[in-house]
């Protein structure tokens, strides 16, 4: 029976990793990549030498078939993202979802835990995440307006990502849609979580948005938002 791992990746400093993780892709016949390049430079840091294979949301179906015959030739392969865990805000949901489709009970899928912003934002953001709404990255242009109301609406702390390109448009947009609303709200905007130049920025938006206007080296950015009274 083969295995496909799943395989959570440091999000930034490169010492986030487990040795579980790294005995496991030291093992494995094939690791797929979001990107060769960045993976290359984590299998490098730790002499792991295992071929590696692209695979990422703009991946023909070829290529997916290409991996479901490996794993149906007892070829073990382990799956990693550029950052963090995948299949959260990347297309490695729909690989497994293809292997277990297609192979049932002929393969293992198996979870290596480890870094994901999402988790890591939450445990430092001081509001009551036992409970929360995660929605991956704003969309660029349709459906934003159903977005930022799903944001509204949420009975619980909502957590997002944006990029460096978009932070200060959605920040802004944030602030007009809860000043249309009525609702009070607290944020907190991560930037660069773990590496060199991490940042955290929290209270009102206002205040946020301009030490993100202030300060803006480019980085992955995690935002949540809690709205007053919960």
């Amino acid at each position: 029976m083969s295995s496909l791992y799943v395989v959570a990746t440091p999000i930034g400093n490169l010492e986030d990793f487990s040795f579980r993780a790294l005995r496991i892709l030291s093992e494995v016949d094939l690791i797929l990549c979001e990107d060769t390049r960045v993976t290359k430079k984590l299998l490098d840091r730790y002499g792991i030498k295992t071929p590696t294979l692209s695979y990422h949301q703009h991946s023909k179906l070829q290529k997916i078939d290409y991996i479901i015959n490996l794993l149906k030739q007892d070829k073990n392969i382990a799956l990693v993202s550029d950052a963090g865990t995948p299949g959260i805000s990347d297309p490695g949901g729909k690989l497994v979802e293809e292997a277990v489709e297609s192979l049932n009970d002929s393969v293992k899928v198996v979870p290596i835990p480890g870094p994901s912003a999402v988790a890591t934002a939450a445990s430092i953001s001081g509001f009551p995440v036992d409970k929360f709404l995660f929605l991956g990255f704003p969309p660029a242009k349709k459906k934003r307006k159903k977005f930022f109301e799903e944001i509204l609406n949420s009975s619980y702390p909502v957590v997002f990502y944006e990029s460096p390109y978009r932070i200060l448009k959605t920040l802004n947009e944030l602030k007009e849609n809860f000043q249309v609303s009525g609702f009070g709200f607290q944020v907190m905007v991560c930037r660069e979580l773990t590496k060199k130049f991490e940042t955290i920025y929290r209270g009102n938006i206002e205040k946020v948005i301009e030490s993100v206007k202030n300060n803006m080296i480019k980085g992955e950015f995690v935002i949540i938002i809690n709205r007053d009274g919960k």
